[in-house]
């Protein structure tokens, strides 16, 4: 039992910490789209990935990979450890959800995993977008930039203590539960359904697929809350948002509802690769260690 646990919780760190450099590039776009400010905004998507592009690999795309690819692998592991173990209380396990899936309990597991992660889920997500947002460009180059996650863990605390590493939790909350309850259940479904009609494919491919698909829909379910988050983690000493509603607020006078969906494309375009990824390595480490995830 002892081995089953450390694999739910270990398949998680290692296929997360390969979706996070599949994605990261994408994440970085993203985030630039989603916290420019009025008049200091890109023309379009390829002027951004232009303006990302010029500066070096590491304080471009690939700026602040350090935090999350060594902490993506430790919320993933959370996540699906999580899940497996709360399938188990309920009766049921995630072996036997992929043979019959009782999409109720996938529901109800996904989304109290999407809860116990955020723990630690939201002090990362609030470095992340930090370093990410502060990419030189327009009038945003004579603003604080920390030189890496550590600097800017230091200085948060500092001067808005501990609360400030969970700025944006009360977006991020209702973004992540949504999120994973929709994840799981998609994936499963589409894996169930594929595996079941499609037997000429390996389940590799499957899961591949069943995994992008999956994040695709939940991504794109929950980009007005993302966008939120990133706005008000991106404005960590409250110089713009005193609050969500606040947020939400000036974030629609300043762009209408659709301000709410940007970057969705990239979010959908980075979700499939990620996800698919993240997912399929997964089953492919609890099939290596018989710790029957998936068949």
């Amino acid at each position: 039992m002892a081995d089953g646990i450390f694999h739910d919780f270990f398949g998680g760190l290692i296929s997360g910490s390969a979706g996070v450099l599949v994605g990261h590039p994408f994440d970085t776009v993203k985030v630039q789209l989603q916290v420019q400010a009025k008049g200091n905004s890109y023309k379009n998507v390829w002027d951004c990935i232009d303006t990302i592009k010029k500066q070096s690999w590491s304080k471009g795309f690939f700026r602040g990979l350090s935090w999350p690819m060594l902490s993506a692998g430790v919320i993933n592991s959370v996540f699906f450890g999580s899940y497996n173990q709360i399938l188990k209380v309920m009766g049921t396990s995630a072996d036997k959800q992929h043979d019959h899936p009782d999409y109720l309990k996938i529901v109800i597991a996904s989304g109290m995993a999407g809860v116990f992660q955020l723990m630690i889920a939201c002090p990362i997500e609030v470095i992340k977008v930090v370093l990410q947002s502060q990419i030189p460009h327009g009038n945003n180059k004579g603003l604080k930039f920390y030189k890496g996650p550590v600097e800017g863990v230091v200085d948060i605390i500092k001067h808005r203590g501990f609360s400030g590493m969970f700025r944006g939790l009360s977006s991020q909350l209702p973004r992540d539960v949504i999120a994973s309850s929709i994840y799981f259940t998609v994936f499963e479904f589409t894996s169930y359904e594929g595996n079941r009609h499609l037997k000429n494919i390996p389940h590799p491919v499957i899961n591949f697929m069943a995994g992008g698909l999956a994040g695709v829909v939940s991504w794109a379910t929950i980009v007005p809350f993302d966008v939120l988050k990133s706005r008000m983690q991106a404005d960590v000493d409250k110089k713009l948002y005193n609050n969500l509603m606040d947020c939400v607020a000036k974030t629609y006078q300043e762009g209408g509802v659709k301000i709410f969906y940007r970057g969705i494309g990239v979010i959908c375009l980075r979700g499939f690769p990620v996800n698919a990824v993240t997912l399929m390595v997964y089953a492919e480490y609890m099939k290596l260690f018989d710790a029957k995830f998936l068949p």
